[in-house]
């Protein structure tokens, strides 16, 4: 095994192209840190800032927070140097013709690989305005070479239009985020044309994308022959019906029932919304249900595709977890990682990407929600 853990002996020996067991446990290491730090560092730090009052009265309540935000402050270095191991490999596996490679590498590759050395150099010498206007100019870049790439390789519309999404989704975070920089370093006092217009947008399209991935990635037909399948996707019809018109239609039910019990109700969803704006840069201008939506949408699929070791569902996981407000450059590199996996997700699953080095696909395409009909 060479310093990738690449094998070199045994039936694949020869096959430099194999991914290897350094990338695969990096990676599963990776999605699990993500989530932990996003859970104790960006949430529940976000959550002792709106609970100042009661850590202040309770010393119990005050080294908790502070433990929980340590735990994730030092989750939020292990993911980044995770986040730099799987980028260095995938760079490096696609340095070399192989299923790795991609039809737009030449691009691609010059253009993570800076955006890497601009986040170390960042990391010594914090960037000024011109050094963010920089780093999200080539975030741009490569976001419409991964978003170009995915094209080319995935032919099903579905799919297109998840992605799609997701990259308006962040488009319109990064133009709020250069554009109003780009004024402030100009020394332009007025707001800039569509700011927040534009950032809205990419809000919704990013809650959009989320509910999307369930039926480009984890539907299952209702008209399918097994009746397991069929009974899994009544069940999750259903109870997600029910539960998304429930929270839609949830201050109209309080406010009959009790008025007091809804304001209050109000309150706390501020408190949780204000939480995860923080955290995560979602401002909930959209009704709560359609959050709620998306992200059980979002975490069905991740969960189902995780399972059977698809890359996209490591994927999907890093991209959605970054959050919509990159305001942290490993979020950056998460999307970065995220859209990669996508690109290469018709090459094979994690575990059988070795085995299968000659073969192009590994699965078939999912087919969407109601498109088949036996």
């Amino acid at each position: 095994m060479d310093v990738l853990g690449v094998t070199t002996s045994g039936k694949d020996s020869g096959r430099s192209g194999n991914p290897s067991l350094l990338f695969e446990y990096a990676l599963k290491f990776l999605l699990v840190s993500a989530f932990l730090e996003l859970v104790l560092y960006r949430l529940a730090s976000r959550l002792g800032m709106h609970m100042a009052k009661l850590a202040e009265k309770s010393e119990a309540v005050r080294i908790t927070f502070k433990t929980l935000s340590s735990l994730g402050f030092f989750l939020l270095n292990v993911t980044s140097i995770l986040l730099f191991l799987v980028l260095f490999i995938l760079l490096i596996q696609k340095l070399k013709p192989s299923i790795w490679s991609g039809s737009f590498d030449r691009f691609l590759l010059p253009s993570v690989s800076l955006l890497l050395v601009l986040t170390v150099v960042y990391l010594v010498f914090p960037p000024a305005m011109l050094g963010a206007v920089l780093y999200n100019t080539v975030s741009l870049g490569i976001l419409m070479i991964l978003m170009a790439e995915f094209w080319r390789s995935h032919h099903l519309w579905n799919q297109r239009i998840t992605i799609g999404c997701f990259v308006l989704g962040i488009l319109g975070w990064i133009y709020y985020q250069t554009v109003s920089t780009t004024y402030g370093l100009l020394g332009i006092l007025d707001a800039p044309p569509l700011v927040h217009e534009i950032s809205r947008g990419g809000e919704a399209f990013m809650v959009l994308a989320s509910i999307l991935v369930l039926w480009s990635y984890g539907s299952t037909s209702f008209f399918s022959k097994n009746k397991t399948q069929r009974k899994w996707a009544m069940t999750l019809l259903v109870s997600g019906g029910v539960t998304f018109l429930a929270f839609l239609y949830i201050d109209f039910f309080l406010s009959l029932y009790s008025p007091g019990l809804a304001e209050e109700a109000r309150k706390a969803g501020q408190g949780i919304g204000w939480v995860f704006q923080m955290g995560m840069g979602y401002t909930f201008y959209l009704p709560f249900a359609l959050y709620l939506a998306g992200f059980t949408c979002w975490a069905y699929t991740v969960i189902k595709l995780v399972m059977i070791g698809r890359l996209a569902g490591y994927g999907l996981g890093l991209m959605f977890m970054a959050g919509y407000a990159l305001q942290l450059s490993h979020l950056t590199l998460m999307v970065v990682v995220g859209l990669i996996l996508m690109t290469l997700d018709k090459r094979g699953t994690l575990g059988k990407l070795r085995d299968k080095i000659g073969e192009p696909v590994v699965y078939s395409p999912v087919a969407p929600v109601l498109s088949e009909i036996r």
